[in-house]
């Protein structure tokens, strides 16, 4: 039975009270056009084994990133995670757990939390960090409402490198909290004269390296003329695997460093779900979103850890809430943490380098077919092509071949011809010598 305690008169009496007159005004910021109207089209029963075969039916016309040549990326890579790391996080005591509300109870879940705030610290070149957040885009967007309290000002200014979808949040929660946002034109060069838009009246300035355009940007310069005019500086990134190659946000002067944790430990699945790194400095401890775990030692003098900041709004105070970001992306932190560990220092830095060369040789290659361009100097596992045409249509016909050969911008910044020829396309480890040439040989097939 279908449990539905409202009577008309119950929603008849609540539709009253918030002053709308039927249920359909609550969604009128939805188009028309995209409201479903009547039932989906699906058989009213089926057997268990009738569902799982259709449902096999629909999965089977994906290509899975593994199953062919794979150049995919603008914000989630694919990158190899030891087996150790889904056999670890499949424990009972690591699966079913949740948001710790007694958390000196909970050892085991604030141990691992407190380890991961160690490692994103040092991966950042921060002070702190937090127990994580949803992933890179809505951290971005708490980063953009923490630096308005820190400042007590009001606008952001965002840099034509940022991803577009990170921008787009952004500009959603500060349209819902009247912010006012400064969004530079798209950038794939990292030419944009980014110093110019920052004034007095400026909060923060968000700036991503590497870009969403695969460009390195020089953070110090934007973080001076921030802080000259009393401004933080938001460095984001989407690729973390890149903090293991070029020199951290925090000593380049960011204020507040956040993006996207997905590369390590955590696969593509298919979107998500991912998770987001943020970190600042200690001065601005208490501004920070979510929650911040502590090492201690109990009445008989061992060592134990608590839940030492929590400004969320489900706890006490909640009406102080720095967010209303009310947990951790738990399971995907702790899948972050046993591959960060497993990889260490030195790891890290032999797998980033390996990105890094696989990039050069894929940028090498591609600059040699004719009419292909790359917009880049300078780039860590991820680049930018032109390409002659409409760059849908070039990906398009690649994947028809068993290539995916990348991200066409046109598909993230809509109704921006002069963009529609450009290409993202990212490699990892797990691209071979035999994936780049067969990229390089579908490139030249579709564009002779």
């Amino acid at each position: 039975m279908r449990y539905l305690p409202h009577t008309e008169a119950d929603r008849e009496a609540m539709l009253a009270r918030i002053g709308v007159p039927a249920i359909d005004a609550l969604f009128a910021d939805i188009p028309a056009d995209k409201r479903l109207d009547g039932l989906l089209d699906l058989p009213a029963t089926r057997s268990e084994m009738e569902v799982e075969a259709a449902l096999g039916r629909m999965a089977g016309k994906n290509t899975p990133a593994g199953s062919v040549p794979f150049f995919v990326g603008a914000g989630a890579y694919r990158h190899h995670v030891p087996a150790s790391v889904d056999h670890l996080i499949q424990r009972s005591e690591f699966l079913t757990s949740y948001t710790p509300y007694q958390p000196e109870v909970s050892q085991g879940t604030l141990q691992y939390l407190f380890e991961f705030q160690t490692q994103v610290a040092n991966l950042t070149g921060m002070e702190v960090a937090n127990a994580s957040m949803y992933d890179g885009s809505t951290g971005t967007a708490e980063a953009v409402l923490m630096a308005h309290r820190v400042t007590k000002r009001r606008k952001a200014v965002l840099s034509g490198g940022l991803h577009p979808q990170y921008r787009a949040v952004v500009e959603t929660v500060s349209e819902m909290a009247e912010d006012a946002v400064v969004a530079l034109p798209p950038d794939p060069t990292g030419t944009e004269a980014i110093l110019d838009a920052i004034d007095d009246e400026t909060s923060c300035v968000v700036v991503q390296s590497p870009s969403f355009y695969g460009e390195l940007i020089d953070l110090a310069p934007i973080a001076e003329k921030a802080h000259a005019v009393g401004a933080l500086l938001v460095a984001v990134f989407t690729e973390v695997v890149s903090l293991g190659a070029i020199e951290p946000p925090g000593a380049q002067g960011a204020d507040i460093v956040v993006g996207e944790g997905q590369s390590i430990g955590n696969p593509l699945t298919f979107g998500g779900p991912y998770v987001g790194l943020f970190a600042t400095r200690q001065k601005f401890l208490r501004q920070m979103p979510g929650r911040l775990c502590g090492e201690t030692v109990d009445a008989e003098g061992r060592r134990g850890f608590v839940l030492t900041l929590s400004t969320r709004e489900q706890h006490i105070r909640r009406d102080k809430a720095t967010s209303n970001i009310c947990t951790n992306s738990g399971l995907c932190c702790l899948a972050f943490t046993i591959h960060m560990t497993l990889l260490g220092e030195t790891g890290l830095r032999r797998l980033a380098a390996s990105n890094h060369a696989s990039a050069v040789a894929l940028a090498d290659s591609l600059s040699e077919v004719p009419g292909v361009s790359v917009l880049n100097d300078s780039f860590f596992n991820e680049f930018t092509i032109r390409v002659p045409g409409d760059a849908a249509e070039v990906i398009d016909a690649l994947a028809q071949n068993g290539i995916l050969g990348g991200v066409p911008v046109s598909r993230l910044e809509h109704d921006r011809p002069d963009l529609a020829d450009l290409i993202v396309v990212a490699t990892t480890e797990t691209n071979t010598d035999a994936d780049r040439a067969a990229f390089v040989a579908g490139l030249k097939e579709v564009l002779s």
